[in-house]
């Protein structure tokens, strides 16, 4: 089975429809898969409802969908940095469902490994627990989460073979490898591709069996999203 395909439009090509679910893997804009973005973007699909930790920042990674309004509802954690996100949840044109960020991790997790829900402590007693069953433990109110199953997830990893076996660099093994678990259909923007057989089975981070598409992005730009350094003296 060929996995690699020649373009992030057309690994996209057939699988993207209006109203989808989807994961996008990265943390702020670290590790984000930029091409399979902005291929998102071209396709012209609207309605979505984006499972990511944030929405990147205005003008690139996710910030792009929001300018084309193409996202209906953010599931994520972490919001800020990003202006037009603030405008649009602010007048009521974007619908969050705020998630901390470790139920967030754990959700795609359980998605992947096949768990319908768990029980967190995370979030009991605020409005994150609001309507959601709540059972004790020992003692102790726990909080009832359903797991995330996206349609599609949008996945950046550093290397893989042509099986679908990735490598992940560095922090970019952010969300990513629980993205690519939890997504029905899951396409990969890799910088490098290798044979199979190639890569060190010990250092493979998630096996080619939750891989579906690949596509080569041997030239992000990886920009930093808030640029701080030291003054000289």
């Amino acid at each position: 089975m060929n996995k690699i395909y020649p373009s992030a439009a057309a690994a996209l090509d057939g699988i993207v429809e209006d109203g989808q679910t989807l994961a996008v893997g990265g943390f702020g804009l670290c590790g984000i898969p930029e091409a399979l973005i902005d291929a998102l973007q071209a396709s012209g699909a609207k309605n979505l409802t984006v499972i990511s930790n944030n929405a990147g920042v205005d003008g690139f990674g996710l910030g792009k969908l929001l300018q084309t309004r193409q996202i209906r509802k953010m599931i994520s954690s972490y919001v800020g940095e990003n202006k037009e996100f603030e405008r649009q949840y602010l007048a009521g044109e974007l619908e969050l469902e705020f998630t901390p960020q470790g139920t967030l991790a754990e959700k795609l997790r359980a998605g992947g490994a096949g768990i319908p829900a768990f029980f967190t402590r995370t979030g009991v007693g605020t409005v994150i627990a609001d309507g959601k069953e709540t059972r004790e433990f020992d003692g102790h109110t726990y909080v009832m989460e359903r797991a995330l199953l996206p349609d599609v997830s949008l996945v950046k990893a550093h290397v893989a073979d042509r099986s679908g076996n990735l490598m992940f660099r560095r922090t970019a093994r952010n969300f990513n490898p629980n993205v690519a678990a939890a997504g029905r259909i899951t396409v990969v923007e890799v910088e490098r591709i290798v044979d199979t057989g190639e890569l060190d089975p010990d250092h493979i981070h998630l096996p080619g069996i939750f891989v579906h598409r690949i596509v080569l992005n041997a030239t992000p730009e990886k920009r930093i999203e808030m640029r701080t350094v030291r003054a000289r003296a």
